[in-house]
């Protein structure tokens, strides 16, 4: 009998702080935390909470990964099935055609003048099915639909508005949009603030940006925000100035009047944290030459000039 179906099992896992570490974990990107996190999210002392973490080390719930001198806690795989019957129900079940109306209510008010409400409700209903039908988009499937919908009406607008309009427009896109795209739309968004929008886009997205490039983005004081992974569209591709890929192969569709650039990296979804910082450098110094040729100052050795 598996562990998790004895008493003492079902007692450990029906502990409200634990349920909550499980939560927190399950909806982390790449679904690990440290305890150190957690301790901050439950407003707990660190020792509390390394206590339910071991109690759930112990029954086989959850697995310890360590890196370097960190520990990184995720779901054991025999225990995925039974904690997901344990947590609140999923957010991420197909949005129900009330809420994607209110969505696109919404969006038509913002973009009121420029697209009419029957082309907005056609956008926000696409981007539901495009995030929807990847079975790794697990949770809060209605706001990031209103968000990927966003950022699609506002690539149309940008095409049919005059080409080479300020400001230029660039589009990073490698596999997953979880790693390599996010770090250099993330530096470039800091270094040119409103000088340069940035898009990314993902030829097979993945459900969330790695624990490993978060960390690796902050440590020099860069914020990833609310950026999540996206599938790739023709219209941001259009709408760009400059596209770069990054091992998406033929992904990206060709368009004519645009820039295209192929950065030959490694993927950091797999790498430990000291390899995914030599990644971080270097497209630090690429988006950099980039802002250069665009015409857009930047300090001369990025942020790792301070």
């Amino acid at each position: 009998m598996d562990v998790i179906d004895t008493a003492r099992g079902i007692r450990v896992l029906t502990d409200p702080t634990r349920l909550r570490i499980l939560e927190l974990i399950s909806e982390s990107p790449d679904g690990r935390a440290l305890v150190g996190r957690l301790a901050t999210e439950l407003g707990l002392r660190q020792p509390t909470v390394s206590h339910h973490v071991k109690t759930l080390v112990d029954e086989g719930v959850l697995e310890r990964e360590p890196e370097g001198r960190q520990v990184w806690y995720s779901i054991a795989p025999d225990a995925v099935e039974r904690v997901n019957e344990l947590l609140p129900p999923d957010a991420a079940a197909p949005a129900s055609d009330e809420v994607l109306e209110r969505v696109a209510s919404d969006l038509s008010a913002r973009f009121a003048g420029v697209f009419s409400p029957e082309t907005v409700e056609r956008y926000v209903r696409e981007s539901h099915e495009l995030l929807a039908g990847r079975a790794h988009i697990t949770r809060h499937l209605p706001s990031l639909t209103s968000a990927f919908a966003v950022d699609r009406l506002d690539a149309l607008a940008r095409e049919e508005a005059p080409h080479g309009a300020e400001p230029p427009e660039v589009l990073f896109v490698c596999v997953q949009n979880a790693g390599r795209s996010q770090i250099a739309a993330a530096i470039l968004r800091h270094l040119a603030g409103d000088r340069v929008r940035v898009r990314t886009a993902g030829s097979e997205p993945a459900s969330a940006v790695k624990s490993t490039i978060v960390q690796a983005l902050d440590e020099i004081g860069v914020p990833i925000g609310g950026e999540f992974p996206k599938p790739l569209t023709d219209e941001v591709v259009r709408a760009s100035d400059v596209v770069v890929t990054m091992g998406c192969g033929d992904a990206c569709p060709i368009y004519p009047g645009r820039r295209y650039l192929d950065w030959e990296l490694d993927d950091p979804a797999v790498l430990p944290l000291a390899r995914v910082r030599e990644i971080r450098d270097d497209i630090e110094a690429r988006v950099c030459a980039l802002l250069s040729e665009l015409g857009v100052n930047a300090p001369e050795k990025g942020m790792n000039a301070r």
